[in-house]
């Protein structure tokens, strides 16, 4: 192709141009450039996007809440649907079974605590004083150390705590009073959760189809195909988990009835919905029934059934129903979950909780390509990779000629 002859300026294009670039160059390289721009806008607007959402983080809560809620109760709804029940009369039934469940599982944990805190209060210097008979010898006898509590001054304590407390109820109520309107917005956004996910139920399949009509033709395919595994790790996860939730809170419930303690209904229901936090469900029901047993009386024998159903317990979740439910190939270790919890919780506080589980799916899904293509690449594979023959090929003379 012939080379611009025209001048510019008093000088020949040849002086500004090398004779080597042609007019054809030009025409293979606009088209580049123009979509380098464009990607360049749509990455802008991407980041607008997100520092908008970043600006609107405080009101976003209770849609985040709503998302999660969604997320987890469209299967019931795709169940009850695929029944032959309109969507809309399958989405109030799946939302009013949730809020029946939330406001049975407060009517159960309230009256716990209240009884609970009241109890304390009441036989706390008397276990001090059996401590001190009991468990201070032992300390003195065997690891010589002095160490008694004094139940006269817990008792000193407790009263100047009532005092105060009694102080502080006013004071309490005229904050409540002036921070009405704090008050009215949290009422509002515990509100606005029903009606955000029935929204997002009703329209989940509409919303899922607009996304994918949304995303750049030649990246459907492997978006597509990642955010699968992400819901296939996800949805794998969360439902194994429920079912060990459930089955966990069961058994608490009818292994602390067995052992004779106290208010082993909420107890055992605590104890197994605190399971998906891993250990610090163990550990938070086995702390409450240990002080249930306590407060209850008995001597040791309530102390000693809490400490075998917990400890039959965490064999019956670690070696049976979390390997058989929730699966080993799920890859999120329980380590992993709890650092998820608190670095999303950190850095979006209740949002990010919330949205720590799905992202830490994500991010799974991302870290397995990241190892594949880690795995396939010459730099670990080192420089023989690149020089052995393909599979069946006949081996070569390392490049000299006969």
């Amino acid at each position: 192709m012939a080379t611009f002859e025209a001048t510019s300026g008093g000088l020949p294009r040849q002086a500004i141009f090398p004779p080597h670039v042609t007019q054809g160059f030009y025409l293979k390289m606009f088209p580049l450039l123009v979509t380098r721009s464009q990607t360049a806008i749509w990455a802008g607007v991407a980041l607008a996007l997100l520092w908008l959402l970043w600006l609107l983080a405080p009101i976003l809560a209770p849609f985040a809440v709503a998302a999660v809620f969604a997320y987890l109760c469209d299967p019931a709804v795709d169940a009850l649907v695929r029944r032959r029940l309109p969507r809309p009369a399958a989405v109030l039934l799946v939302i009013a079974a949730a809020g029946l469940a939330l406001v049975a599982l407060v009517l159960v944990l309230l009256p716990l605590l209240y009884r609970e805190a009241t109890t304390l209060a009441q036989r706390l210097p008397a276990l001090l004083d059996l401590f001190n008979q009991r468990v201070s010898p032992l300390l003195a006898e065997r690891f010589e150390v002095d160490f008694r509590l004094e139940a006269s001054q817990f008792r000193a304590w407790l009263g100047q705590f009532r005092d105060n407390a009694q102080d502080l109820l006013p004071v309490l109520l005229s904050q409540i009073g002036q921070s009405g309107l704090a008050l009215v917005g949290a009422a509002a956004n515990l509100l606005l959760i029903p009606i955000v996910t029935f929204y997002l139920l009703q329209e989940w399949p509409r919303l899922v189809a607009a996304l994918g009509r949304a995303l750049p033709r030649p990246l459907l395919p492997r978006t597509a195909k990642i955010v699968g595994e992400i819901d296939g790790v996800l949805a794998q996860f969360c439902r194994g988990q429920l079912s060990v939730m459930l089955l966990l809170a069961v058994y608490y419930t009818l292994g602390l009835w067995l052992a004779g303690i106290d208010f082993a209904l909420p107890v055992g229901v605590l104890t197994g919905l605190l399971v998906f936090i891993p250990y610090v469900g163990f550990l938070g029901g086995l702390a409450l029934a240990a002080l249930t047993a306590l407060l209850q009386g008995g001597g040791w024998e309530p102390l000693a059934g809490v400490a075998v159903v917990y400890g039959l317990g965490q064999l019956l979740e670690s070696f049976v129903l979390t390997p058989y439910l929730v699966g080993e190939r799920i890859g999120l270790h329980p380590l992993a979950v709890i650092f998820a919890l608190m670095a999303f919780g950190q850095l979006f506080g209740f949002v990010g909780v919330l949205v720590a589980l799905p992202a830490s799916a994500a991010l799974l899904v991302g870290m397995r390509a990241v190892a594949a293509a880690w795995f396939a690449s010459p730099i670990y594979l080192g420089e023989s990779a690149r020089a052995d023959p393909p599979q069946g090929a006949p081996p070569g003379n390392g490049g000299e000629t006969a």
